[in-house]
């Protein structure tokens, strides 16, 4: 057996490149790598703590959007919602404070160091529906399509506010291709379909 098989640093280096560079803590300890050398990868610089119990390979490029990526490997049935949602689709202005996740009724709150999380419960179909995934980074993040993100935004226009509603229904008209189909279908599961109506007449 050689050198580098038997060194539990490069056998843990193998372990995180294999996983495209980011493990959680219980990943890397069923992949073989002891928690002893994990320690000694962070202490060395080897490894990068994004959050607490999620370790990241220091030589790869930087994360352009590390919040998201510590959202999908820490809170896996969480889906990206809302304004978090608006500002990953670019149908927004606004620079989220935290992000906005939905998660099945019944879901524990979560509970992260970093980065600042503002959850919503939906249930049944409000929560299943309209889920897309999209790569960000090494990660592969759970969020709403356009569509769906615009309604629960009019459902839930008195937390987003309805200006930012408006913004991203002008935005969404001139970036988007229009799927007013698929957009009153989601209003009519959500219940807000007369409502919502004559506002996507106006701008669309």
């Amino acid at each position: 057996m050689s050198a580098i098989e038997t060194n539990p640093v490069a056998r843990a280096v193998r372990a995180f490149r294999r996983a495209g560079g980011t493990l959680r803590t219980s990943e890397a300890l069923r992949a073989g790598v002891h928690a002893s050398t994990l320690y000694r990868m962070r202490d060395e610089g080897l490894l990068v703590r994004l959050a607490r119990g999620l370790y990241r390979l220091a030589d790869l490029e930087p994360l352009s959007r590390h919040d998201l990526v510590v959202v999908a490997r820490r809170i896996p049935k969480a889906v990206v919602c809302l304004v978090s949602a608006l500002s990953l689709h670019d149908v927004t202005t606004q620079i989220p404070t935290a992000v906005d996740v939905a998660l099945p009724r019944g879901h524990a709150r979560p509970k992260l160091d970093h980065p600042p999380l503002r959850p919503h419960w939906f249930s049944g179909a409000l929560f299943s529906g309209g889920v897309e995934e999209i790569e960000v980074d090494d990660a592969r993040v759970r969020v709403y399509s356009v569509e769906k993100t615009l309604v629960d935004c009019f459902r839930l226009r008195d937390q987003v506010g309805m200006e930012a509603f408006l913004e991203a229904l002008r935005l969404y008209r001139a970036r988007k291709p229009l799927r007013v189909d698929l957009l009153l279908e989601f209003a009519r599961a959500g219940r807000v379909e007369g409502k919502l109506t004559p506002y996507v007449e106006a701008v669309l």
